[in-house]
């Protein structure tokens, strides 16, 4: 049987052509590598692997000052949040110690109001014997050390509920009434018509 002669130099002559160009394909993929890392020595060529490497570089450090950003707006509001809690936190303390100096006033006013409505308890047999003007006066004057007693006890009651309803966000001072004030009106006016009753008898 004869050899197909034809068939195996055309198969061999095919094999030699897929190794060639298997090779110039090694070798040109070889040429582009050392082109890339070389870092584009040839100007024609374009260094796809730099411009790669610096958009990976940009884009790691436009994240990184977007993080920091974030951090800085961040650490901005706790701040501000903490600096309004820090002047809520005066605005409260300021109302109390206002609310704790009018509540000392009241009850030095209301301990005044009481001693002295008593003390005239002692005077009373004296003045009760002596003129009608002198009963008149002592009687007023009674009226007005309970009246600033009464309003002794109304001016701390509200004084209280301020303390207790303060929002210092809405009500920076500390809303008293004038009970406090006519308390010491009222104490005024009960020792000078004690003193006129005891200078009628």
């Amino acid at each position: 049987m004869p050899l197909p002669w034809i068939g195996i130099l055309d198969t061999a002559i095919g094999m030699a052509n897929m190794a060639l160009a298997r090779r110039a394909k090694n070798r040109a993929d070889s040429d582009d590598t050392r082109q890339l890392v070389a870092g584009g020595a040839n100007p024609g060529v374009p260094a796809t692997l730099e411009t790669h490497l610096a958009g990976v570089v940009v884009a790691a450090l436009k994240e990184v000052f977007e993080r920091d950003t974030r951090r800085l707006d961040l650490e901005r509001e706790q701040a501000e949040a903490e600096r309004a809690r820090a002047d809520r936190a005066l605005r409260l303390e300021l109302l109390r110690q206002a609310g704790d100096r009018e509540i000392g006033r009241l009850r030095l006013m209301a301990a005044a109001a009481l001693v002295s409505w008593l003390g005239t308890m002692v005077l009373a047999p004296r003045l009760v014997g002596g003129s009608v003007a002198g009963r008149v006066a002592l009687g007023s004057g009674w009226f007005f050390l309970l009246a600033a007693l009464a309003s002794a006890f109304v001016g701390l009651s509200r004084v209280s509920r301020a303390l207790a309803d303060a929002d210092p966000g809405r009500d920076p001072a500390l809303r008293l009434g004038p009970a406090g004030a006519l308390a010491a009106c009222f104490i005024i006016a009960g020792l000078g018509l004690l003193g006129a009753a005891m200078l009628l008898a």
